[in-house]
């Protein structure tokens, strides 16, 4: 039989859905997937009832329904004060991967080098292959996951296509200052490069640190792809509803690739996703405050293990440093944590580029109960380990 595409060859499995899955199979408390427990707010719900029981089970506009551009152009434009327009400045995507996957492929040619910085989500380095890209990686050095500015420049003068850049940032937990998004805006100007922003958790950073939007930058909105999602600001990754965002002429490209990718989303999910976007502000404060609980809740496990971890600045991740209790690699330490009901986490060590492996990444979008049920689980665990 004919042999497979060569360009799968040297893909794995997610190691994040593996774990999910090893949760499943040890019945252990699952930090690993970051998904929520918990029930999107109830006017959503009710407006996704309303949406199915209502003539909305055929196609929608390739690119997105009208009603459901205009109140995400509506909500982008009060959160980023940019005159977004709904026709010509959004694609509506099957979830922010395929956001991602469309800004991949609308910024680059088969051949070009695209930037990623190291930690990274699993997905940018499949997406650069799968269009034929070659990922250029760049360290983002622990424990403030600070980039080195000559070896970005390095990076730059290898002449990509386009940069990646994930803001708050999944792994690390990391929000980049204005001074670190003006460096890279500086490069990416001099060198005529794309920025790919995936800035899906924009609205869940922890005081004092603040999300400035890439493309609100001088200059910046004509290069770059903002990839953004509904899935974690309300609850429902489940949904898959995404978009890209950018300049008239990058979108008018960016339609064509989303179309012969998947059609369009869903359409009674994104009329039902257009009552949250017109939620008011106090919605996003107490999705603030509701996360900043549950890091405080968390990283007080945590601290109780002695073990060193990162302190999220935003998104829901942190990193805890397994380096001292003697496994051979973090994957042994992620499979025996998750042993007999235990907890899951994921190895470190899928989202570096360099040889890491003193890291188990856990999330904490879970309710509080679901977090002292883990919490405790891992201070027993360790305390096993220890003895």
């Amino acid at each position: 039989m004919p042999l497979p595409a060569r360009r799968l060859e040297g893909f794995t499995e997610s190691v994040i859905r593996k774990m999910t899955r090893v949760a499943q199979h040890h019945g252990a408390t699952n930090l690993a997937q970051g998904f929520p427990d918990f029930d999107p707010p109830a006017e959503l719900v009710e407006a996704l009832a309303r949406a199915i029981r209502g003539p909305h089970h055929q196609y929608s506009i390739t690119w997105g329904a009208k009603n459901f551009r205009e109140a995400l152009a509506r909500k982008i434009t009060r959160f980023t004060r940019l005159p977004i327009d709904p026709e010509h400045h959004l694609v509506a995507t099957c979830g922010s991967t395929e956001a991602m996957m469309v800004a991949m492929m609308t910024a680059c040619n088969p051949g070009d080098k695209v930037i990623v910085f190291s930690p990274f989500y699993e997905n940018y380095a499949a997406d650069a292959i799968l269009s034929g890209a070659e990922p250029i990686y760049v360290p983002l050095h622990p424990p403030g996951f600070a980039f080195d500015p000559a070896e970005l420049a390095r990076a730059f003068e290898q002449k990509p296509k386009a940069l990646v850049l994930c803001n708050p940032s999944n792994p690390s937990g990391k929000v980049f200052t204005r001074e670190e998004l003006l460096q890279i805006a500086a490069l990416a100007e001099k060198h005529d490069v794309f920025v790919l922003a995936d800035e899906v958790y924009e609205h869940i950073v922890y005081a004092p640190h603040i999300h400035i939007p890439f493309a609100t930058l001088p200059g910046m909105f004509e290069r770059t792809l903002t990839c953004g999602s509904l899935s974690k600001t309300y609850a429902i990754t489940g949904w898959r509803l995404g978009y890209v965002q950018a300049h008239k002429t990058v979108i008018d490209s960016a339609k064509k690739g989303h179309d012969f990718l998947t059609v369009g989303a869903a359409a009674p999910l994104q009329e039902a996703a257009v009552t949250a976007l017109h939620f008011g502000d106090a919605y996003y404060a107490d999705l603030q405050a509701a996360y900043t609980a549950k890091r405080d809740l968390f990283l007080g496990y945590l601290r109780q293990t002695g073990l060193p971890f990162t302190e999220p600045e935003g998104a829901y991740y942190v990193l805890l440093d397994i380096d001292s209790l003697g496994f051979p690699d973090d994957t042994a330490a992620a499979l025996w944590l998750a042993e007999d009901g235990g907890v899951a986490g994921v190895p470190g060590s899928s989202f570096f580029r360099e040889k890491v492996d003193r890291y188990v990444r856990f999330h904490f979008a879970k309710q509080e109960e679901t977090l002292r049920i883990g919490g405790e689980k891992l201070l027993s665990r360790l305390s096993k380990r220890s003895r």
